[in-house]
């Protein structure tokens, strides 16, 4: 019996996790100039919220299919996947809309990530994690092979010949800021995840326990190894930092498996929470934000960035830390009130409306 009573917890790891993107995006655009010990505390967001979105994505991939997969009907299943066909040509042109104003866009990746799964949406568990860990493990193969660098500004941020077919396609694959191999692992391993019982209290506590001890072992194991190896010299210890530690660009192994188990860690802890204090204020307020993940995606680089660019175009990367995660956090308020306020009155957020109108 599949059970289609929605999972609140879900809504909040989302919350938290387009939060957590809008804090990393804003500090990359505006300024990262402060004190040492902030940005060791706002760096810990660095991938891990983009990983936690995908993720998520996949999970939900995971409970709208499971009801089709579970009636084993042809017909549901085809029109199930088509409807993901849609929404996979929808996000991929959406970003692609804007990337000349956003470069490190995801929701184009997002596209291709799920056309993908479709890819492996009817084949077993098993498969679907060994799939995410083969993506995993090729990439250091394909550094091997190519140069990761080539087409990289990395002093602007700036892909060169972007535009062009050979650069587009390494962009997208191999080495764009989200590239399919291996950031497609992401979305396998959160519909791997999903494909189990949510509902079940049980496996989450006992997915939570060992996700967090994932994640904080691989953590302690790379912090000592760029450590033991550096042997304190800091040239040395950034060039190991890129092989050993766990920055999402280039995404190795330690980075995709650390970014893996911190997700579905927090969806593990949100899920949890959101059962015990289902009918808390700050609950609904977030799972409403959740609800509107793919609007504050678009919003927080059209507006929140755009406002910014208006009024001190001359300032752009020049603020500091500080008053970027503050304006992070402020912004984040607006979009909670904004949710509480839109979800008061209408069902689904005005893109989440638009994807649906269009896709069906």
């Amino acid at each position: 019996m599949v059970k289609n009573q929605r999972i609140i917890g879900i809504d909040l790891a989302r919350a938290f996790a387009i939060i957590g993107m809008i804090v990393v995006n804003f500090k990359i655009v505006f300024g990262t100039h402060g004190p040492q010990w902030l940005k060791n505390i706002v760096g810990v967001l660095d991938g891990k919220a983009a990983a936690t979105f995908v993720v998520l994505a996949g999970i939900g991939l995971a409970l709208v299919s499971k009801k089709a997969l579970a009636s084993m009907a042809p017909l549901q299943i085809r029109n199930t996947k088509d409807s993901i066909l849609k929404r996979a040509i929808f996000l991929f042109f959406l970003g692609i809309s804007y990337i000349s104003i956003w470069p490190a866009d995801i929701l184009h990746y997002y596209g291709i990530y799920m056309l993908l799964f479709l890819l492996l949406l009817e084949k077993k568990p098993w498969i679907i994690f060994n799939t995410a860990i083969i993506l995993i493990l090729l990439y250091p193969i394909l550094m091997l092979l190519f140069n990761y660098e080539q087409g990289w500004d990395f002093e602007r941020l700036e892909y060169i010949g972007f535009w062009q077919a050979e650069g587009f396609f390494r962009n997208l694959f191999y080495n764009g800021f989200h590239p399919v191999i291996p950031w497609a692992a992401f979305l396998l391993l959160g519909y791997w995840f999903g494909r189990y019982d949510l509902h079940n209290k049980a496996f989450i506590k006992k997915a939570l326990k060992v996700s967090s001890g994932i994640f904080i072992g691989l953590q302690i194991i790379s912090n000592t190894l760029v450590w033991f190896f550096s042997d304190g010299i800091a040239y040395k210890q950034n060039e190991l930092e890129v092989l050993l530690g766990t920055d999402p660009m280039p995404p190795l192994p330690l980075y995709m498996f650390i970014g893996s188990s911190f997700a579905i860690a927090i969806t593990c802890f949100c899920i949890l929470m959101a059962d015990k204090y289902a009918s808390n204020g700050f609950t609904q307020a977030l799972k409403h934000t959740g609800q509107l993940a793919l609007t504050f995606y678009v919003a927080h680089v059209i507006v929140g960035m755009g406002i910014i660019e208006i009024f001190w175009p001359n300032r752009m990367g020049h603020f500091s830390l500080a008053f970027s995660l503050f304006y992070a956090l402020f912004f984040s308020t607006i979009c909670i009130l904004f949710a509480m306020y839109w979800r008061s009155r209408y069902k689904r957020g005005p893109l989440e409306w638009l994807m649906r109108e269009i896709t069906g």
